[in-house]
């Protein structure tokens, strides 16, 4: 996914102050888009703009999504002056100078580093061009990999409380083609969370169908990972979203979340207060401290091997802690009364605290709370709270009701669980720590008993068991018969088909495991057939439709008919259907210029993402490779460079050495 730049400068030759002719499309097609492309920027001037609708909209467009605004003020245009105001005053950063030769600089931008450029008759010089396109492609990265500093935009720099406007609110001229994939795009991660497919959600989440929209494509991806229990994930795509936006508080405070699921509580507890020192009343930060607080606590009195007496007393021994608990989380809910889950929260352990402690300071508060809590639940309108709201009433009931009311009230909320099994999963773990502290002991075995009943009826997400190891395989085809240099011959079929089944059986393959590759003639059937052999269940994963996939990737081999009926064979044994990579995840994405990405280098990524949401240790890599570069893209080489990126765990069969 690359950044965007939009160009502004003058088009065609137009004469400099002194008379002489420059030629600026000249300017453009052998200095700036050659420097920028070469920074790995997708590149626009406005009179490529190919769409056809109302100009001025489609420029507001490029001037506000753009990542970078490269703006040549060799001459005094107006247009010129006008586009850099726009970007000016829609976005801080993200602004590039760059000049010809000229007498005099303007007032307003007279101390703001310029990029100077030489021309020779008016066209760039030949003696410099190489070091212009250089200095510029530096410039260019130099100021992406500074978006963190200072603002660049005197407009924000004058005026410190200004806010950048919404962009996401502004669908305006062909943003609308912009939002239009976007929508397609946030649909199908949807459709891949409710699958429980995170290599979907991976994959999807690099191909942001507009580079300014990537923020909130790595912020949906995240979320959705995070709701998928698949922490470590989620948390690089939030990473990538403060990458641009460092400072979006949503990405930061889901960070900080995931942090502290992996266990990373010093980091997550550094996120929360750097979130608070920012905002006091930032309410999601302080109910994410008062998370991790109450975890804190747990941990210093649930300790295995202990009696719940004993338990008991250290809960009460560690009341410091739980003080802090109630105290990030009743801050919580003064900040925002509405906010019913961090105020029940705090009503809890205020009660909790006094039956551990008998120190009643919080007596009056809680009561006063309590009925904040319960009128805040109740006036709940959104059905997807609508779980969580009915559960803060069925706490309250815990505290001063009977067995029967709190068995009501739970019953109440789990007919709105809409089968979330998560979400009554992990009330019942809150439920199941009162029982451990032996608070109101009748109330919360109803409140057990009825939870209980309803996830016995549910689906868990995850009921397929975790494989012991993961095999993914990349490896070369057999040779087609007009290839000149061979590199895989039909004839050593049988030397790869054995070191693949030896090595399998060195790594211990076996039914409890998983194994993932694609389909074509050679390296993969011979793969699968192994793995088919020692009873290993094969995810096949095909980059394009079945027959257009055996067209390009069986038929052409030597024997491509005999290994036709080979691919047919396999398939029809595999208890794993095969993924078709268009059903799965859409076409292929598109760049500017109407180009598709690869489908086989898209479906390696595919490949990977989906060993690795098993869990990283489980995966082993097989490569059957002579350590080329490929015939072409998506090959072999490209799984191994993205596999030693991200894991370096590689088991190489180098054909040079095989035959």
């Amino acid at each position: 996914m690359s950044l965007h730049v939009f160009v502004a400068m003058p088009f065609g030759i137009k004469a400099a102050a002194d008379g002489r002719p420059i030629n600026f499309d000249r300017v453009y097609a052998e200095l700036i888009r050659p420097a920028l492309e070469s920074a790995g920027l997708e590149v626009l001037r406005a009179d490529e703009e190919q769409g056809a609708g109302d100009i001025r909209a489609d420029l507001f467009q490029e001037l506000l999504m753009a990542d970078l605004v490269v703006a040549d003020l060799t001459l005094d245009n107006p247009n010129v002056w006008y586009e850099l105001g726009v970007r000016h005053a829609l976005r801080a950063r993200g602004v590039i100078l760059v000049q010809g030769p000229r007498a005099a600089q303007p007032f307003d931008i007279y101390t703001d580093r310029k990029l100077n450029y030489r021309l020779l008759d008016g066209a760039p010089d030949p003696q410099t061009l190489a070091a212009d396109i250089a200095a510029l492609a530096a410039m260019a990265r130099n100021t992406l990999n500074t978006w963190r500093g200072r603002k660049t935009s005197p407009v924000y720099s004058l005026l410190p409380n200004l806010e950048e406007p919404d962009w996401t609110r502004l669908r305006v001229g062909n943003a609308l083609e912009y939002w239009e994939n976007h929508d397609e795009w946030a649909t199908r991660i949807e459709v891949a969370r409710n699958a429980n497919h995170p290599e979907d959600i991976l994959v999807l989440a690099d191909e942001a169908p507009a580079t300014p929209l990537r923020v909130e494509a790595h912020l949906k991806a995240g979320e959705a990972l995070r709701r998928m229990q698949h922490f470590n994930f989620a948390l690089e795509q939030f990473d990538l979203a403060l990458e641009y936006a460092p400072d979006n508080h949503e990405a930061a405070r889901q960070r900080g979340a995931c942090l502290q699921h992996v266990g990373r509580t010093d980091e997550a507890r550094a996120a929360y207060k750097k979130l608070i020192a920012h905002d006091q009343e930032d309410v999601h930060a302080w109910e994410l401290l008062g998370r991790l607080d109450k975890e804190e606590w747990v941990n210093a009195w649930r300790i295995r091997g202990h009696t719940p007496e004993q338990m008991r007393t250290d809960a009460a021994y560690e009341d410091a802690l739980l003080r802090d608990t109630i105290n990030s989380y009743s801050t919580a809910f003064r900040t925002c009364p509405g906010h019913y889950m961090s105020g029940i929260n705090a009503v809890m352990m205020m009660q909790v605290y006094r039956e551990l402690t008998g120190d009643t300071r919080y007596a009056s508060e809680a009561a006063i709370m309590a009925g904040g809590v319960a009128w805040a639940a109740s006036c709940e309108r959104d059905d997807a709270n609508r779980f969580w709201a009915l559960t803060n009433l069925g706490a309250l009931a815990i505290i001063d009701q009977d067995p029967a009311a709190v068995g009501t009230a739970f019953r109440e909320a789990i007919a709105h669980a809409d089968n979330d099994w998560l979400a009554v999963e992990a009330t019942y773990k809150h439920m199941g720590l009162l029982a451990l502290l032996g608070f109101r002991p009748d109330n919360v075995k109803a409140a057990l008993t009825t939870l209980e009943r309803a996830m016995q009826r549910m689906k868990p997400p995850s009921s397929q068991r975790q494989p012991d190891k993961v095999f993914l395989f990349s490896g070369h085809m057999i040779d087609r018969p007009d290839r000149t240099e061979p590199r895989f011959p039909a004839d050593k079929e049988p030397i790869a088909a054995a070191r693949i089944g030896e090595l399998l059986d060195s790594l211990g393959a076996g039914p409890d495991d998983l194994a993932f590759a694609q389909g074509a003639a050679g390296g993969d059937i011979l793969f699968a057939e192994a793995c088919l052999a020692r009873g290993v269940p094969f995810q096949m994963l095909l980059p394009l439709e079945e027959p257009d996939f055996i067209e390009a990737s069986v038929l052409p081999s030597t024997n491509g008919e005999a290994w036709r009926q080979r691919y047919l064979a396999l398939r029809d044994k595999l208890s794993l259907p095969p993924r078709i990579m268009p059903d799965e995840l859409g076409p292929l994405p598109r760049d500017r210029e109407g180009r598709e990405t690869n489908a086989f280098e898209r479906c390696n990524l595919w490949l990977l993402y989906s060993a690795l949401a098993q869990g990283l240790s489980r995966v082993r890599f097989i490569c059957l490779w002579n350590g080329g570069g490929g015939d072409s893209a998506g090959g072999t080489a490209h799984m191994v460079r993205e596999v030693k990126r991200r894991t370096g765990q590689v088991s190489w069969l180098d054909t040079r050495q095989l035959w």
